[in-house]
């Protein structure tokens, strides 16, 4: 995409960190924006502060686990404005602490359905709309470093964005060869300074309690993340890197783009060509 003034962005996650960032992003390109966020009060503060850099938004409390949310969501956009032509599947959460064998079903089904079922909800909601409007577009999928790189963090959660980098591959290729003028990028980033380690807040009733209480571990990790925020990547850089992306049209969106990050991937990469066993001690930082 080259042109993006009065043209429309749809954002999940949208009240906070790399949501809100993008939202900024295409804001200031002249976009209208939709964001959905499963937080009311933040989304309301979201919406003021657009309204507020003079962005015309709308917002809408959305669970992306459910796929009849995401339904409304492209129902509002469209009543709204008429018209989607960039639509960002961002909503996610980090997950339960824990081996994948001590987490219980409902730990594995939060994640799943929030980080991969609202990408497929998304797709099937906005796509079959946004090619019925014959007129150029993006798709943004946020996954992670961890849907590239397997061993750094949660098996619920690396699962979950390694799916969403296949579907986003697959996604580009289904498109190409239909030949319809819409994009795709998927987005992994590392450490991004967002509330993503605070994401129990939003963890939906229906999904119970974490089956483990935070272990003595988790505990040092999370008080460790919070001492790396200021050496984190900001949400504004991921921001202005997604929109430089769908300016360009490119696929893959590897944010911090630090060597260790690229050793790690081509690292992965050369195990699987050479059928090869990974160290069980790589890093990714």
């Amino acid at each position: 995409m080259q042109d993006f003034a009065g043209k429309v962005a749809v954002i999940t996650g949208g009240a906070n960190g790399l949501g809100l960032a993008m939202a900024r992003r295409f804001g200031a390109a002249g976009m209208k924006i939709v964001i959905g966020d499963i937080e009311t009060g933040a989304l309301a503060d979201a919406e003021a502060s657009l309204q507020a850099a003079g962005i015309e938004v709308v917002g809408r409390r959305t669970d992306v686990a459910l796929s009849g949310d995401l339904d409304a969501l492209a129902d509002a956009a469209y009543e709204r404005f008429g018209a989607v032509h960039i639509l960002a599947n961002n909503a996610g959460v980090g997950g339960s602490p824990g081996a994948m064998w001590e987490l219980s079903e409902a730990d594995w089904q939060w994640v799943i359905d929030v980080d991969l079922w609202s990408v497929i909800h998304g797709i099937r909601a906005f796509v079959p709309r946004m090619i019925d409007g014959g007129e150029e577009g993006h798709i943004i999928n946020t996954a992670s470093v961890a849907g590239l790189i397997s061993g750094a963090v949660g098996g619920p959660y690396t699962v979950a964005k390694f799916g969403v980098v296949a579907l986003s591959e697959q996604l580009y290729f289904e498109l190409g060869r239909a030949e319809h003028s819409i994009g795709v990028s998927v987005l992994c980033p590392g450490f991004v300074n967002t509330r993503i380690y605070d994401s129990d807040r939003n963890r939906q009733e229906s999904y119970g309690q974490p089956a483990l209480d935070e272990s003595a571990e988790r505990a040092e990790r999370r008080e460790a993340l919070e001492a790396m925020r200021e050496s984190m990547i900001q949400p504004e850089t991921i921001g202005d890197r997604v929109f430089d992306a769908v300016v360009e049209n490119q696929l893959y969106i590897v944010e911090p783009g630090s060597d260790a990050v690229s050793d790690a991937i081509q690292r992965r990469l050369d195990h699987v060509s050479a059928r090869t066993n990974p160290a069980l001690d790589f890093g990714i930082i």
